[in-house]
């Protein structure tokens, strides 16, 4: 566990990257919440640059940026007293590095587009507040170096890791823990006859029994490939081997997850599905206020339930586990070929279990590098995407 990052009452300086996205909005929610205690300073958005330019009025940031380049040129900007406004991704990169003012950058934008911009804050020395487990994922060995090498620290965000985070309070060390449980809700179709799932709709993939999320995380919830991704960012951001980390399907999502110690002892992590919780302690470790997040009420009955997932209906927790024990390249080409598989399912031009198929095929065949640069990295990515492309054509 890192050693206290700010005094009690230290301002959060925060910038947050993808401001306009699920876990933005619900950042954005904290800050209301917390007042005087967050100042938001910088804010990103890709395309959807209308809201960016609202919230810009409403927090009145030092700064915003528009990350994909011909958005930002075809825009018209309006006057923003105050507020500068940061065109392309690499405009972006260079603030990060270079605002002293700023202590906290949550990155909450999705996919692989958050992995430059998450690494030039791990480069700057900030906390990185991460809820993109596309970028550990990824390139979880070089993101580690990096907050290795600047003295940062990460502060993980995704409710199942976050409370991995708090658990792991309890113990003195890495040797002390057995394994870590990550608790999954099973998403819409747990219940479904396998022989229904290839019928599945986008809507109904996107229709989630617990959690308000976008659409992209929505389906990987339906697949599990959420879990799968969860799975890898746990081996990379806890130093854990993939025979230490297991998941059980827990419908309530109650129980965020897990962590067994050598001595057999299991701390667990509970609170209502929202959001603000784990988004907040990030904002504030290691300090506890109030906040707007709900609360477990336990004068009301209710039940927790734990399963084993069924490998055969959800697939993509095997590629998970392949990926975690393989590293390298696999992890940007699971990732890249997921986003692309997703993307056309929603499209309606395959259908559901097409999804973790075409990225198993796609993953097995690929050029893997054991070892690969940020460079190497980010041209698996798009080589991936172009596989993957050519497969679904």
């Amino acid at each position: 566990m890192p050693s206290p990052l700010r005094e009690s009452g230290d301002q959060v300086v925060v910038a947050i990257l993808g401001a306009t996205g699920s876990v933005g909005t619900s950042t954005l929610e904290v800050a209301r919440h917390l007042g005087e205690r967050v100042r938001v300073e910088g804010m990103s958005a890709h395309r959807n640059l209308r809201e960016l330019v609202e919230l810009a009025r409403e927090f009145r940031p030092a700064w915003i940026a528009a990350t994909d380049d011909e958005a930002a040129e075809r825009f018209r900007w309006p006057a923003l007293p105050g507020t500068e406004v940061l065109r392309g991704e690499s405009e972006l990169v260079l603030r990060l590095a270079d605002d002293a003012s700023l202590t906290t950058v949550v990155a909450a934008m999705v996919g692989i587009a958050g992995l430059r911009s998450t690494l030039a804050a791990l480069r700057a020395g900030k906390i990185v507040a991460l809820a993109n487990k596309e970028t550990l994922v990824a390139a979880g060995p070089l993101v580690m170096e990096a907050a290795r090498e600047s003295g940062a620290v990460i502060l993980p965000v995704d409710s199942e890791h976050n409370a991995i985070f708090q658990c792991l309070a309890a113990c003195q060390g890495p040797k002390e823990v057995s394994r870590v449980i990550l608790t999954a809700s099973g998403g819409p179709f747990r219940d479904l006859p396998r022989e229904a799932m290839n019928g599945v709709t986008p809507e109904q993939a996107l229709a989630h029994p617990n959690w308000e999320m976008g659409q992209k995380i929505s389906v990987d919830s339906a697949t599990m490939m959420n879990k799968a991704l969860e799975i890898v960012e746990a081996r990379w951001l806890f130093d854990l081997s993939p025979d230490q980390i297991e998941v059980v399907v827990h419908p309530q999502s109650i129980v965020h997850s897990m962590v067994e110690f050598q001595d057999g002892c299991v701390i667990a992590q509970l609170s209502p599905p929202d959001m603000r919780l784990p988004i907040q302690h990030a904002l504030l470790y290691p300090y506890r206020v109030p906040g707007p997040a709900e609360r477990m009420d336990f004068a009301r009955p209710f039940r927790l339930e734990f399963h084993p997932p069924d490998i055969g209906r959800f697939p993509a927790l095997g590629l998970g586990y392949q990926v975690a024990r393989r590293g390298g390249t696999a992890g940007s080409v699971l990732n890249a070929a997921n986003e692309v598989a997703v993307h056309a399912f929603l499209e309606n031009r395959i259908g559901f279990n097409d999804i973790v198929r075409v990225v198993g095929e796609v993953l097995a065949q690929h050029p893997f590098l054991a070892e690969p640069t940020i460079e190497e990295v980010i041209a698996s990515d798009h080589r991936a995407r172009e596989e993957t492309g050519n497969w679904l054509a």
